[in-house]
């Protein structure tokens, strides 16, 4: 099948030698001061609307401002802090989901107080029956 000699997946990795018999030429060519074509270079250009990024220290950026959220990580805040308060209530049994939540336990508890209850009478009359004969 293939043509080229090449194994699967060699070209991905990166293995193999490049084209023009030169490994890594890109990079050198990429490493220093890049290549203006035309007069590019000869006419040096200063926009005023590019604002070059001045690098900050650490101390700078904490102290500077409060940081200003997205909308996004805004939302989710207060998404994340009514949660928390309708867990508080919740567990406080003051929502309406908790008051129906303990009133189904109350049910479930006296229903399960009758039956045994019930199981209790039942092994007494089987006591009884059986010390009768």
């Amino acid at each position: 099948g293939r043509r080229g000699g090449r194994r699967r997946g060699e070209e991905e990795r990166g293995g193999g030698r490049r084209r023009g018999g030169e490994v890594g030429g890109e990079e050198r060519r990429r490493g220093g001061e890049k290549k203006r074509g035309g007069v590019e270079g000869m006419i040096e250009i200063e926009n005023p609307n590019r604002i070059v990024q001045k690098s900050k220290k650490v101390t700078q950026i904490e102290m500077d401002e409060p940081k200003t959220l997205s909308r996004r990580e805004r939302e989710e805040l207060e998404k994340q802090k009514a949660k928390e308060r309708y867990m508080k209530m919740h567990l406080a049994g003051k929502t309406d989901q908790a008051k129906a939540d303990l009133a189904r336990l109350a049910i479930v508890r006296k229903q399960r107080e009758d039956a045994a209850k019930k199981k209790e009478e039942e092994k007494k009359r089987a006591a009884a029956g059986k010390a009768a004969k």
